[in-house]
């Protein structure tokens, strides 16, 4: 394989490898969605308040607003949606079965750092797609409502606990490490989709795995400012 253009260009000129990209893109995010929605539902039974229980039911019911969006998205390209999302199946269940949280706290840092990881993966693969596609990629992972949420809490916590920080730091971290594993077993999977992604990579190789892994690497450098936001050290 070799490199696409640099970024800021265009889709791939290969119509039918972008095409292949676009919808590989919409099929993992689309499940990406629909687990969230019921992710954040268990976590509603989980929350501590009432408050807090509400607050997390609307955060799962934009998830499943979101799914809507992208299943049928995927229905205008002419696809269909289970099959566009089936080969992300094993790779997400799999990155939320070794990711299990052991409480409400471990719950919000999944929620904020795991999520938010994988949004920046999307955004990176977003960019080099159509402005349809783009736009929808990017309306669909606006985290800022979650984000507050979530921060706040975890705030609040380690300022009550201040020995919470220490555990969740290293949560946080595994959470980004099961995070990039997963992503790089997409990424070997779904070559289409990694050639899309490396196109964003400037630098010169003749490996797309290898760009990959670089724009992982830049990918972790969000990471530092979310745990900052919750009050831990990253």
């Amino acid at each position: 394989m070799t490199n696409g253009s640099a970024s800021g260009s265009p889709a791939p000129t290969d119509g039918s490898r972008a095409s292949g990209a676009v919808l590989d893109l919409l099929g993992l995010l689309a499940y990406a969605e629909l687990v969230a929605f019921f992710r954040l539902t268990d976590d509603a039974e989980l929350a501590p308040t009432l408050v807090d229980k509400g607050e997390l039911a609307g955060l799962a019911a934009t998830e499943y607003g979101h799914y809507r969006m992208l299943r049928d998205r995927l229905r205008e390209l002419g696809a269909d949606p289970e099959e566009a999302m089936r080969p992300f199946v094993a790779p997400l269940d799999a990155w939320h079965a070794r990711t299990e949280p052991q409480d409400w706290l471990e719950s919000l840092v999944k929620a904020y750092v795991g999520d938010g990881i994988a949004g920046d993966f999307y955004r990176q693969v977003a960019e080099l797609t159509d402005a349809q596609t783009r736009d929808l990629v990017h309306g669909v992972l606006s985290e800022a409502g979650r984000a507050e949420f979530v921060a706040a809490k975890v705030r609040a916590a380690v300022a009550d606990d201040p020995k919470l920080a220490g555990r969740l730091a290293l949560w946080a971290r595994r959470l980004v490490g099961e995070a990039l594993s997963q992503a790089q077993r997409v990424a070997t999977e779904r070559p289409e989709l990694a050639a899309l992604l490396a196109a964003e990579d400037e630098t010169d190789s003749h490996s797309d795995l290898a760009s990959v892994s670089r724009v992982f690497a830049r990918i972790t450098d969000a990471h530092a400012a979310r745990v900052k936001a919750m009050g831990l050290s990253a």
